[in-house]
């Protein structure tokens, strides 16, 4: 199936209140063009060079989200256009965001990436972390960044049931957070090949890739 073929198909099986980002990192500018085309508008790379890359090349009325793991010295290279980051991880990448977003003035949306999987080699904060960055004084006094939701990965496993239980976790403290602080109001969970369950769990957005593009290209 084409991609047009593959967004229509995904978009009649979203719920209305869940937003698709279209994990694009490593496909050519062509293909985004062609889920351009067909109505998708917000896409997701995990690399800053790559998605400054494209963004020079494609319309300006698409939206950039950053969903890769940010190092703090590139943060610059996207301050003046990405529309939200995914993978906020500590209050230091909040500070750096802010400073860089200040020179742009603009107000960046972040989500908290927190960790509820069990492998080691997912990036995160822990629920404790989240829930006292979120209210605090020193997020208070960044005027140039704006946390507006969650992000998690889950665990990659066939083992749906421990899936949906990680889910459920960051639901849980979503619905937490999000009754005092209503600013919260983004859960972004769910990719591929767990996206029905995130959906089901309570997920507003989901980063989709391969059901759309195809298997990954991965450049030697």
């Amino acid at each position: 199936m084409s991609i047009a073929e593959n967004l229509q198909n995904l978009k009649k099986e979203l719920p209305g209140h869940v937003t698709l980002v279209a994990v694009s990192k490593t496909k050519p500018v062509s293909e985004l063009m062609e889920a351009y085309e067909a109505g998708q508008r917000i896409f997701g790379e995990n690399k800053i060079q790559e998605m400054t890359d494209k963004r020079e090349q494609m319309p300006g009325d698409i939206e950039w989200h950053m969903i890769g793991h940010v190092q703090r010295n590139k943060v610059k290279y996207m301050a003046e256009y990405v529309s939200l980051i995914h993978g906020v991880d500590s209050l230091k990448l909040l500070k750096e965001i802010d400073k860089q977003a200040a020179k742009h003035q603009r107000v960046i949306s972040c989500l908290l990436q927190v960790h509820i999987a069990e492998e080691d080699t997912k990036f995160g904060m822990s629920e404790e972390e989240a829930i006292a960055l979120v209210g605090s004084r020193e997020l208070e006094a960044l005027e140039h960044v704006k946390v507006v939701g969650f992000m998690g990965m889950a665990t990659f496993t066939e083992d749906e049931a421990q899936v949906k239980k990680e889910f459920q976790t960051l639901r849980a403290l979503f619905d937490k957070v999000s009754r005092e602080h209503p600013e919260i109001r983004i859960l972004s969970m769910g990719m591929s090949g767990d996206y029905t369950t995130a959906i089901a769990c309570g997920s507003t957005m989901v980063r989709i890739g391969s059901s759309i593009f195809g298997a990954r290209n991965y450049h030697g």
